[in-house]
């Protein structure tokens, strides 16, 4: 079925001519679009921020400002930048086209105007429009799924590679602190021949909600680090902030009560974890500040597991 794009579309049109109006106007009605109407430049810049029409019909004639320095305004509003802007005039000669196209218009309509042949060519722009909008919701979500653990939906290596590059440099040029903590589950091996493949898939979807839930600011971020490991990022937070955070995140896990006959630790699933505080400097590299974080979760299972051993 093929859709109409004019239908409940919002079309602004700017002309001073009364004739072109009743004509215009008149017909895009019928079609079901709200038909919005100005007779100069300004008051239709206006009613474009005010308004956000889906497209713009633009006389280039007109008193005041004349359509040129319309399309030119409309186009370094940052609100209105993106709205198409069809120029409708009796300008006939190419290089006023070609003035049009360069101002940022994506039609030129000569007068007198065919009304079918200007409903076609909404109609086309429309469309353009609605492919647009659908492209980028694609990217966002494609964008998202390759930033997202397949298994668990949180964030994964990539994203979380990518995240804390960028805020370690932010904390180095406020002179922030900035904390890392890298969490493994205890003895998931062991697990995972006990439970199947099954039970250790749904194993790492629990642990992982249960950290993304001790976050509570939407700078934090929890990721898939690795098999069973898992990264938290907590920009701008102390020594002391980070460790009361993995108190929370190993307490969240054991709250869970997920069954381990294999464990030596408890009866049931739990966590070690490495924390890694700094406040970045020149001199200091960001792998070293992730090894710190990695040997601080080696002395946590060295001594028993279940806990967090923190950097000094």
């Amino acid at each position: 079925m093929k859709t109409n794009y004019v239908q409940n579309a919002t079309i602004l049109v700017i002309d001073d001519n009364p004739i072109n109006l009743d004509v215009l106007c008149n017909y895009l009605t019928t079609t079901g679009a709200k038909v919005l109407v100005k007779k100069d430049g300004v008051s239709g810049i206006e009613c474009a921020i005010r308004k956000q029409p889906d497209i713009i019909l633009l006389d280039i004639i007109m008193p005041d400002i004349d359509g040129y320095e319309t399309c030119l305004r409309l186009k370094t509003e940052a609100i209105t930048e993106a709205i198409p802007v069809i120029f409708i005039s009796a300008l006939v000669e190419t290089i006023d086209k070609l003035k049009g196209f360069e101002l940022g218009g994506v039609d030129y309509i000569t007068k007198p105007i065919q009304i079918e042949d200007v409903l076609a060519r909404i109609e086309t722009h429309l469309k353009i429009i609605n492919l647009q909008k659908q492209l980028e919701i694609t990217n966002q979500r494609l964008h998202k799924l390759s930033m997202s653990d397949g298994l668990t939906q949180i964030a994964n290596r990539r994203q979380f590679d990518s995240y804390l590059e960028q805020e370690w440099q932010r904390a180095m040029r406020e002179k922030q602190s900035i904390a890392l903590l890298i969490a493994d589950i205890d003895f998931f091996k062991p697990y995972n021949d006990t439970y199947g493949h099954q039970g250790g898939d749904d194993c790492l979807k629990r642990v992982a909600q249960a950290i993304e839930e001790v976050l509570k600011r939407p700078t934090d971020l929890a990721a898939r680090y690795g098999g069973e490991e898992f990264g938290v990022i907590l920009p701008n937070t102390c020594i002391a902030g980070a460790i009361e955070i993995s108190e929370q995140v190993c307490q969240a896990v054991r709250d869970l009560k997920i069954p381990h006959e294999k464990s030596s630790t408890a009866s049931y699933v739990t966590i070690s974890l490495g924390i890694s505080c700094v406040i970045p400097e020149a001199n200091h590299k960001l792998q070293d500040f992730i090894k710190t974080a990695d040997n601080c979760l080696y002395k946590a299972k060295e001594q028993g597991r279940n806990q967090f051993v923190e950097s000094f």
